[in-house]
């Protein structure tokens, strides 16, 4: 009894609990903080971007209680683009996932690995999640594959945590490492001025170095699993829903259909990636190719209208409540914008960065974007409000601007993963895993990332690149 009251008084409130606290942390903010803002003109490319050295004051604008409170139907409303993105990916995944394609898939690596050598399915799926998100900018349409990872995980004689890894990982990092990702690296060079899509070379060495880290991290704590499964951090927990028997894994039927799924899965990438670099698609037309890749994949398994649009209820069912998360964080960036404090941020956290000499500033940086995706969780939008301050900094400090856009692509990346305004919350939400569990697993490996990030700044610059 005396353990399970210990155990409910160190509980972590509930993640909406959590998201409102930070909300109103906010508000309180704007009424302690001096309002300011940076002046902004529209680029080449069409994109609102800040004008170095115009920081200044307006008036106050602090956000009430009420005010707080209205931020989060706004935050919802604003961040409806995203939501129903997520929606309709993840529904439309959802219906290729249930074919079995990925389980034929993971069958045919079980066969080909046995034993401890098992493990090696994390790397190679850490390895191509991360490279479909460091060319084509994908996340949050990797978040439907969640579910089958940690089903694939449990029937291996893993957890969870390992299947959601997979995945999260395989994101952040690929948005940490990206060699061309649109909306990170393509924005933020283009605001620095640079060869779009330069430096590349480095930049995969750098993708390789974290997933290199990251999966030894991963695969030894499987490991550990594997063998003492009381070791998990969610023992004794009820994944029943994500369940899949081992010897039925490895025994899955990989035919014809199931490979022309996967063969589907791979033309609609080539769609997105064409699509995205030749005619600049975004939420609009992406949503209509994962349609068109959810219904090809159905007809492919021999089924009918109703089925089709059964399982795309299921699957909205299923990722509701994350997206209810995606909605409720936008609240934070509806506060901090009305009571006009985040320039204020923005502007203080840069002062310093002057002061430091010019192998100090680089990781100085790293630690600042890292900082700065707490309160912008949007890559395209951190690139847009700090690049124009980071870019020009670089060059009184001496150090390249490449290394500037790769600070910037550090810290937005796999943070993105580790703050509840990000996607910790809604990646935990759809594996059934509590947040303080994720993070006791992934702090520590995030923070050998960042040093990891931090060696790989300071050779960028020892080498001047």
């Amino acid at each position: 009894m005396q353990e399970e009251n210990k155990a409910k008084k160190s509980r972590m409130p509930h993640i909406y609990v959590l998201i409102v606290c930070i909300i109103l942390a906010c508000a309180a903010a704007s009424w302690v903080l001096p309002a300011g803002e940076f002046d902004r003109v529209k680029n080449e490319a069409g994109r609102m971007v800040v004008v170095p050295g115009t920081f200044h004051t307006v008036e106050s604008t602090p956000v009430g209680l009420f005010g707080a409170i209205k931020a989060i139907y706004t935050g919802m409303v604003n961040a409806g683009s995203v939501v129903f993105f997520v929606f309709i990916a993840y529904a439309s995944i959802s219906i290729m996932i249930s074919t079995g394609a990925f389980n034929g898939l993971v069958a045919g690596l079980l066969k080909l690995f046995k034993g401890k050598a098992r493990t090696a399915v994390i790397p190679i799926f850490i390895t191509i999640i991360g490279a479909a998100s460091s060319t084509i900018g994908l996340f949050e349409e990797t978040l439907p594959f969640i579910p089958i990872f940690v089903g694939i995980s449990i029937a291996m004689g893993y957890d969870a945590i390992v299947g959601m890894a997979i995945v999260a990982l395989g994101a952040g990092l690929g948005y940490s490492g990206a060699a061309m990702n649109p909306f990170t690296v393509g924005t933020a060079q283009g605001i620095a001025e640079l060869v779009p899509m330069s430096g590349a070379g480095y930049r995969v060495i750098c993708h390789i170095a974290m997933i290199t880290v990251a999966s030894i991290y991963t695969m030894r704590y499987a490991l550990k699993i594997e063998a003492d499964p009381t070791k998990s951090l969610v023992y004794g927990g009820d994944f029943s829903k994500f369940e899949m028997d081992e010897k039925a894994l490895e025994e899955h039927p990989f035919g014809i259909r199931e490979k022309l799924v996967l063969l589907t899965l791979a033309a609609g990438i080539a769609v997105v990636v064409y699509g995205s670099k030749v005619h600049h698609w975004y939420f609009t037309e992406l949503c209509a190719v994962f349609i068109c890749m959810g219904v090809i994949s159905a007809v492919l398994m021999g089924w009918g209208p109703n089925i089709i649009a059964e399982k795309m209820a299921s699957g909205f069912s299923e990722i509701a409540m994350a997206c209810m998360m995606i909605g409720l964080a936008r609240g934070i960036l509806i506060v901090l914008q009305e009571g006009h404090i985040i320039d204020t941020v923005v502007y203080g956290m840069s002062l310093p960065l002057a002061a430091f000499p010019r192998w100090v500033a680089g990781e100085a940086m790293l630690v600042m974007q890292t900082l700065l995706n707490f309160l912008i969780p949007s890559g395209s939008g951190q690139a847009a409000t700090s690049m124009p301050i980071m870019a020009p900094l670089s060059d009184l400090l001496g150090i390249s601007r490449q290394v500037a856009v790769l600070a910037f692509q550090f810290g937005d990346g796999i943070s993105n993963i580790l703050w509840p305004t990000a996607f910790a919350p809604v990646i935990c939400g759809i594996a059934g895993v509590k947040l303080e569990k994720w993070w006791k697993w992934f702090v520590p490996l995030f923070l050998l990332i960042l040093l990891t990030q931090a060696v790989l700044i300071a050779v960028a610059i020892q080498i001047g690149w």
